[in-house]
């Protein structure tokens, strides 16, 4: 293994930030699936104030050729984790050393890690370290220029547009109560929000609310996103790659169900289809020809919803788990 050391901090430089997303890139560019999720490259920034590890596995030349994130955040008994291996740098040893890191630096904590792609090479190697295949994601795609259903909103229902600074409380509260069982969504707070809406693709036009017309009461909302634009405005040094880009080398840009929730005490009205069918609509008018959106193979209910609007499995994320 051409590895000096695998190095642990709670604090990454601006090179060291850079090196790691040009690693992601590299890996991302071979496998066609962005190693890093959303929240692991958000956390890579040097004023996020989350108390993550971070792992990074050099070459003799001291460049970064792996890296692993650990995440304690949200339950000090638990821990997911995240890693990629620079492709010149594979078969040599090299996972199999930041996942023994990562198990080390967890001290005991029932430990969950990501796989993006399925890749068999994941497989094998949880496999071979006793970690079972414990939850799966898939990534949904369906073509836009097909029939999209109508938007079709209960009597004193309107859609609107979410507006920055005055809906946000409300949203959150919806949010929770949405994804109460949700291990990531109902965890959001006041900053996983506003570190969003500071990203160059947030656009507020695209994120629709449902909401009551005579009380302006927030029942329901669909995010979408838009991957693959460039958005006018100061030129941030993360802003390419601060949000994966699961669309990277495609010729066009590619719209994403982002996130859709309903208030619990709306279920029953249709507004989680009308939600999705007003998102699908709204991307289509900005000229997108492709949406794709990710769901818990478990959720039988979104994914069988999901089939019905015309979206397919595209690609499954794995996460497997080292129980303590």
């Amino acid at each position: 293994m051409d590895v000096t050391e695998v190095t642990r901090t709670d604090h990454l430089d601006p090179t060291q930030i850079s090196d790691i997303l040009a690693l992601a890139r590299a890996a991302d560019l071979a496998d066609g699936a962005q190693p890093l999720s959303e929240h692991v490259t958000l956390r890579l920034r040097p004023d996020d104030p989350a108390p993550v590890d971070h792992l990074i596995a050099r070459d003799p030349a001291g460049v970064p050729v792996g890296y692993a994130q650990l995440d304690r955040t949200t339950d000090p008994a638990a821990a997911e984790a995240e890693l990629v291996v620079h492709p010149a740098h594979r078969r040599r040893g090299l996972g199999r050393a930041l996942v023994d890191a990562t198990i080390a630096a967890s001290t005991g904590a029932d430990l969950r890690i990501w796989a993006h792609g399925d890749h068999p090479s994941a497989a094998a190697l949880a496999l071979d370290l006793g970690l079972r295949r414990d939850r799966e994601l898939w990534q949904l795609r369906r073509p836009l220029g097909g029939e999209i259903a109508e938007a079709v909103l209960p009597p004193g229902v309107v859609l609107r547009a979410f507006r920055p600074g005055l809906d946000d409380e409300a949203w959150l509260a919806v949010n929770r109560r949405a994804f109460a069982d949700h291990p990531e969504q109902g965890r959001w707070t006041a900053d996983d929000l506003a570190v969003r809406m500071a990203e160059p693709w947030f656009d507020p036009a695209g994120f629709l609310l449902a909401v009551e017309e005579s009380t302006d009461r927030l029942l329901g909302f669909h995010w979408t996103k838009v991957h693959g634009t460039v958005t006018p405005g100061p030129v941030d040094p993360l802003a390419e790659t601060s949000i994966p880009d699961p669309t990277r080398g495609l010729p066009e840009p590619v719209g994403e169900v982002y996130v859709v929730g309903v208030e619990p005490e709306a279920h029953g009205l249709g507004l989680g289809k009308a939600l999705t069918a007003a998102g699908l609509r709204h991307l289509r008018d900005r000229g997108l020809n492709r949406v794709m959106l990710y769901v818990d193979e478990s959720n039988s209910a979104a994914v069988a919803l999901y089939a019905r609007l015309g979206f397919s499995r595209w690609t499954t994320h794995v996460q497997y788990r080292l129980a303590p």
